[in-house]
């Protein structure tokens, strides 16, 4: 028997009222049998529980009886945290605790309040993954929470995009961020020869991962919101290295959001002239690379057209070719351009 589940029976018949038993046996994942059970050890314990046999019954309080006892542990505090982002609380090892908090918090709350919060919750979900894209999965992200929580190294293998694509990293973990939809840990690698500096991993990237008995310090005047705004802004002043002149069709423009990076979205906004009266306007925007540009730029197929550099405008020319041949269109070496 689990005292812990007994709470979790008494206060879901305080916060949510009359319930049968397979309806707590189904909120707490036992058999119907187990739930029974409980409930009689709840009378035995001298709980006022009374049972309300028939079509619609069930078990509740007797009226104004109510527990201040919500007993909240150590992992439901924290899971407090994640209370509105289920999805998240789940990747972190933390569903049971988000639950069983949830249900606490709801059975101290007077009638009024306490259907308020649940109608407000029930109107609320985030889903945080972005669109066309599986959920990474990210096994050893529970083991980051509590090296993070408990400061403690861990020692982990890692594969990077750049070669030597496996390494071993021994990692000090100073916080964990979700950005839409993707775990990164930021933390310290361990240098015998310099002071460790924070840097960012993707938690779908970990290897192997098992938490050492060293402890550290995480640095007071570390502040990982902070962290996170100015390691953003210098990841985008690193990714744009160079610049295109494009033009675009009136549909090519409305097609941008959903092909393109929100800051080359901006920079056309900002930056587009019309050229013609058909609605076609000439803009510059941010590149990465040659190979980058040309492939995100041709997903708007005909309705934008390179101007410059020449070395994208002939990539652009070069790939149309290659697939002209490869559906067997012969006789396509470039683009003539918009007029």
């Amino acid at each position: 028997m689990s005292a812990g589940r007994l709470l979790s029976v008494l206060l879901l018949l305080q916060s949510r009222g009359r319930m049968s038993a397979r309806a707590i046996a189904e909120e707490l994942g036992v058999s119907v049998r187990t739930a029974y059970r409980d409930v009689e050890r709840l009378q035995g314990a001298g709980v006022p529980v009374c049972a309300e046999p028939g079509r619609g019954g069930g078990y509740r309080l007797l009226d104004g009886y109510r527990t201040r006892l919500t007993g909240m542990s150590e992992g439901e505090a924290r899971a407090l945290l994640f209370a509105g982002l289920p999805g998240a609380a789940a990747d972190l090892g933390l569903a049971a605790e988000v639950s069983a908090a949830r249900l606490k918090l709801l059975a101290a709350l007077p009638a009024g309040p306490r259907a308020a919060a649940a109608r407000t919750a029930a109107v609320f979900h985030v889903d945080a993954p972005g669109w066309y894209r599986e959920p990474e999965q990210t096994p050893y992200l529970p083991l980051f929470v509590e090296a993070t929580l408990t400061q403690r190294v861990v020692e982990t293998r890692y594969r990077r995009w750049r070669a030597p694509q496996e390494v071993s990293r021994r990692l000090r973990p100073y916080g964990l961020v979700l950005k839409s939809g993707v775990w990164y840990v930021v933390a310290a690698a361990e240098n015998a020869t310099a002071t460790p500096t924070a840097a960012t991993y993707r938690v779908a990237q970990v290897l192997d991962a098992s938490l050492s008995g060293e402890r550290f310090e995480r640095p007071r005047d570390f502040e990982l919101g902070e962290y996170w705004a100015s390691s953003l802004a210098d990841f985008e002043a690193r990714r744009y290295t160079g610049t295109a002149t494009v033009r675009l069709s009136p549909r090519g423009r409305r097609r941008l959001p959903d092909n393109v990076a929100p800051q080359v979205v901006r920079a056309v906004d900002a930056t587009a002239t019309a050229v013609g009266a058909d609605g076609w306007v000439e803009a510059v925007v941010p590149t990465e690379s040659i190979a980058h540009a040309c492939g995100e730029l041709l997903r708007l197929g005909t309705d934008v057209e390179v101007v410059a550099p020449a070395e994208l405008r002939r990539a652009m020319a070069d790939t149309v070719g290659a697939l002209a041949r490869a559906y067997g269109v012969t006789g396509v070496t470039g683009v003539t351009g918009h007029t």
